[in-house]
């Protein structure tokens, strides 16, 4: 991916702003990718010329799961957020709500190296192993049940309809 430089970028955004030029003809100017654009111009309105400093940062767990929660909670797009709560990007927001998702908050506090920072002392650490192997040995049998009623339903509702049909044969047959 090619890096442009902060005044690169603030010279986009105020085409489009004060020009009035379209994001895909400031984008073919400056011969950037449209959506890298279309973020850069959220990000200022958002917050200002500050929005279109990119630097990579550390997150905090804590941080992580309070953005991955709120949003959850609010419906947002993954870009929505990134650019409500001043992510240079929504990638890494990505992967945040996909070991949300998976691992639970608890794989939010992992820095790196797959360390545990951590979690506030309010919040119950969570283990990823039981509670996975909890919830197949609750389910696994509901789960077999249900497959076996299915099976049942669907062998009665088969059985069902070639005698529809048998009959609809026969009476077709009678006149």
């Amino acid at each position: 991916m090619m890096k442009f430089s902060y005044e690169e970028r603030l010279e986009a955004v105020l085409n489009i702003k004060e020009k009035h030029m379209s994001i895909k003809a400031a984008a073919t100017k400056l011969g950037c990718n449209y959506e890298h654009l279309r973020r850069w111009l959220k990000r200022y309105e958002q917050f200002g010329i500050a929005g279109l400093i990119l630097e990579s940062r550390t997150y905090s767990g804590e941080f992580k799961q309070h953005v991955v929660e709120y949003m959850h909670e609010n419906h947002l797009s993954a870009f929505k957020t990134a650019v409500l709560f001043g992510l240079p990007s929504d990638g890494p927001l990505g992967k945040w709500n996909k070991l949300y998702i998976e691992e639970g908050p608890q794989a939010l506090y992992k820095n790196a190296r797959g360390q545990l920072n951590p979690m506030p002392s309010d919040k119950p650490k969570k283990e990823k192993v039981n509670k996975k192997s909890e919830i197949s040995k609750e389910t696994e049998h509901d789960l077999i049940a249900e497959n076996e009623r299915l099976r049942m339903e669907n062998a009665y509702l088969k059985k069902l309809n070639a005698l529809v049909q048998e009959r609809i044969a026969r009476e077709n047959g009678k006149k």
